[in-house]
């Protein structure tokens, strides 16, 4: 069967509104995609609903219709299918609202929707409880042709698998098609990320050509029947796509070798990727088994209340200025009426010596407070600070007064029997069809460790470099959990960075990481180390528990650290 063509326009809820124009009139697509949640967004969309449960907007990404009310007509004359995840509480009145738009256009087009992810009412106490649904929903609502499909919480890759699956006609089984779709679907759900955005090596391309990256074109792929995949951007757009570029996206957020979803297991350790002329990547190889007997159910509560202060601390003594005015603020809190519960401190240095500017002399000090009431790290934390404004270190000032304190939420992962979720398509014209769970149940188990390359020989000569000279980096977060995913770019840096940066060494470059689990992942195809690390998050990116709460930087501090590295390599 003919190449489809699948592109993306979102990577979150957030994202640049114009990419769905852009990605509509910039090239051939057949179906283009949309990412709008993230375990942050369904809380806030959560929040949303509580706060007005009558609005039937509430709970969905409006911007997606905003988008559509300039592209619907586009979509509809190129036809160009729309495959989106924006529903996120509220598919169904996601679904009736564009409708609603459609008809006041006067466009005709064929809307459906994919519901049986929530799972509130079975986890009392969750703002938001939702199943990570696959792609075969969707699929059945492209078979019985809806042009737009618009569902709550599917996995990222389900945005791509569903419409492969109904044009190539796959069945649920044909897992090594389903894995290489999942894999396509990996590379494109962060948008710009895959054709240069947040890139370790950007620098490169920046100084070839300033203009590539001021603003990357989003990405594509052309999907084959057997389950290949070229990944690519329309014609004369910004970003690069290169081995590097869709391996840095192919490591962001996964673990090891397999990538478990409802759909199909795609084994990592199995792609292939190599480079098929200008900003066009082939991505073959992948290797498919059975999906897991449950579905992960993503938990977004509410944790409580924070609040946090800024000090600054400016010139000489700052470590002793900082360990005035916590001693200070800690008496204060210890005699309030009701303390918080938690109490958090960082220093940054961002000072420098002798600086030229008052704002480069200073150091930052932050203190968050958090406890399940919100009056509590008000009035504690407001009246501790401002109490000290006259009686602390010299040059007292903070970067902003205390609020009253804001809710913070905790998300949580679970799981449920996939033959316990209503997985549902709602068709057009109002048939519900129910979408049978997966046959076979993988039973997930370690995979054995892929055998390392040689290592470089023993004598010649090393400089103390940063590690990211030899390699790039992306990380993430998956709840409390982290990811830093690594790789390099030759041969002769892979067989270093493969016995150099080891879990131990991990600890001692990022000494945050020394009393935490990691797990080390090779995956040899793509020279490339994935470290998953345990707990670094706290209860996950909502309860802003770290300085990065979502690791985004994670692997940029593990590039700037300073090892003894071959001078060959540099």
């Amino acid at each position: 069967m003919s190449v489809l063509r699948v592109g993306n326009a979102s990577g979150f809820y957030g994202d640049r509104f114009a990419a769905m124009r852009e990605m509509l009139t910039g090239g051939e697509l057949d179906v283009l995609t949309g990412d709008y949640l993230a375990e942050l967004t369904m809380l806030i969309l959560g929040r949303d609903r509580l706060k007005n449960p009558a609005d039937r907007t509430a709970g969905y990404a409006r911007a997606f219709l905003r988008q559509l009310e300039e592209c619907l007509g586009i979509a509809r004359e190129r036809g160009v299918r729309i495959v989106a995840n924006a529903g996120g509480l509220n598919p169904a009145g996601l679904a009736t609202d564009v409708r609603e738009l459609a008809d006041r256009l006067g466009i005709p087009v064929r809307v459906a929707h994919v519901e049986g992810d929530d799972l509130t009412a079975l986890h009392p106490g969750t703002l938001a409880a939702h199943a990570y649904l696959g792609g075969f929903g969707i699929a059945a609502c492209l078979r019985e042709g809806a042009d737009i499909v618009v569902t709550g919480r599917v996995t990222d890759a389900a945005l791509v698998t569903g419409p492969a699956a109904a044009h190539f006609g796959w069945g649920p089984e044909e897992y090594d098609r389903l894995a290489g779709a999942v894999v396509a679907g990996h590379v494109l759900e962060c948008g710009a990320q895959a054709t240069g955005g947040n890139y370790a090596f950007f620098h490169e391309i920046h100084e070839d050509d300033p203009e590539r990256l001021r603003h990357p074109g989003f990405p594509l792929a052309e999907l084959h029947a057997d389950g290949t995949a070229v990944i690519t951007k329309h014609p004369g757009t910004g970003g690069v796509v290169d081995v590097g570029t869709v391996t840095a996206q192919l490591l962001y957020e996964t673990g090891g070798a397999r990538y478990a979803g409802p759909d199909v297991t795609a084994r990592l350790d199995t792609v292939r990727l190599t480079q098929d002329g200008p900003d066009r990547v082939r991505v073959e190889g992948v290797r498919g088994e059975a999906p897991p007997p449950t579905l992960k159910v993503g938990l977004n509560r509410l944790g409580g209340f924070r609040n946090e202060v800024t000090f600054v601390l400016t010139g000489l003594d700052i470590e002793r200025k900082a360990t005035l005015v916590r001693d200070q603020l800690e008496t204060s809190l210890a005699t309030a009426k009701s303390r918080p519960a938690h109490v958090d401190w960082e220093l940054a240095r961002t000072d420098h010596p002798d600086a030229r500017t008052e704002e480069t002399a200073s150091a930052l000090l932050r203190v968050v407070v958090r406890d399940p009431d919100q009056n509590t790290v008000g009035r504690a934390l407001g009246a501790a600070a401002v109490e000290l404004a006259l009686a602390s270190y010299p040059g007292f000032h903070v970067l902003a007064p205390p609020g009253k304190g804001a809710p913070y939420g905790v998300f949580e992962a679970a799981h449920a029997e996939q033959a316990t979720v209503p997985h549902t398509a709602v068709l057009h014209d109002g048939r519900r069809l129910p979408v049978p769970p997966a046959a076979a149940g993988l039973v997930l188990r370690p995979v054995d460790e892929p055998p390392l390359p040689d290592p470089l020989p023993t004598g010649p000569p090393t400089r103390r470099a940063p590690l990211g000279l030899v390699a790039g980096a992306r990380s993430g977060d998956k709840g409390g959990n982290a990811n830093i995913g690594l790789w390099a770019r030759t041969d002769e840096a892979w067989r270093w960075l493969a016995h150099t940066l080891t879990t131990d060494r991990l600890r001692e470059l990022l000494p945050e990481t020394a009393d935490l689990t990691i797990t080390r992942h090779t995956l040899p195809n793509l020279r490339a180390l994935n470290f998953e690390i345990e707990g670094i998050l706290g209860e996950g990116v909502a309860s802003q528990a770290r300085f990065d709460p979502q690791a985004k930087a994670l692997g940029e501090w593990l590039r700037s650290r300073h090892l003894d590295i071959p001078e060959t390599l540099l």
